[in-house]
């Protein structure tokens, strides 16, 4: 499922992306299947050792050398992936369907991640589009209480600032 910038391209304001993140809902013990697929449409590997980086990380970054477009695949097994996944939504390129996060799960992705960029996008996305405001509450208080964060009170306070 397509995060990031990308997904922000579908529900908000045209910005230059440099990566694609794709979350992949699979934990650690799917990475031989990932890099098979990897060397299968020549992808580069940007880290020395995937293994050990993707325990720090949860992440795997590739790029294709041909365009210079990087890639970062994203390992998570954790119930509100498996939700998001199944909550994805198909955007047909040409003959190919490519699974997006909704726009409520984008803005829960970029909550999270809340760096400068991430709120800006948010803010685009909730100005342009309805959008399911409990369930987006809702997932950010399990997560306020699983890592001890206040990604709730952020979301009210982007929800003020837009009205």
């Amino acid at each position: 499922m397509v995060i990031g910038g990308q997904a922000v391209l579908l529900y908000g304001e045209p910005r230059l992306t440099k990566d694609i993140d794709i979350t992949l809902g699979l934990g650690i013990e799917g990475l031989e299947k990932v890099m098979q697929i990897v060397e299968k449409i020549s992808l580069r590997i940007l880290v020395d050792n995937p293994e050990q980086f993707i325990k720090k990380t949860m992440v795997l970054p590739v790029i294709d050398d041909k365009t210079g477009i990087r890639v970062d695949f994203i390992f998570s097994y954790s119930q509100y992936e498996k939700q998001a996944i199944a909550r994805a939504v198909e955007v047909k390129f040409d003959r190919t369907g490519v699974k997006f996060a909704t726009l409520e799960d984008v803005i829960i992705h970029k909550i999270i991640a809340g760096r400068a960029r991430d709120i800006e996008d948010i803010k685009a996305i909730l100005l342009k589009n309805p959008y399911d405001g409990n369930y987006i509450r809702d997932w950010l208080k399990k997560f306020d209480i699983a890592l001890n964060e206040n990604f709730s009170i952020l979301f009210q306070k982007i929800e003020r600032e837009i009205k």
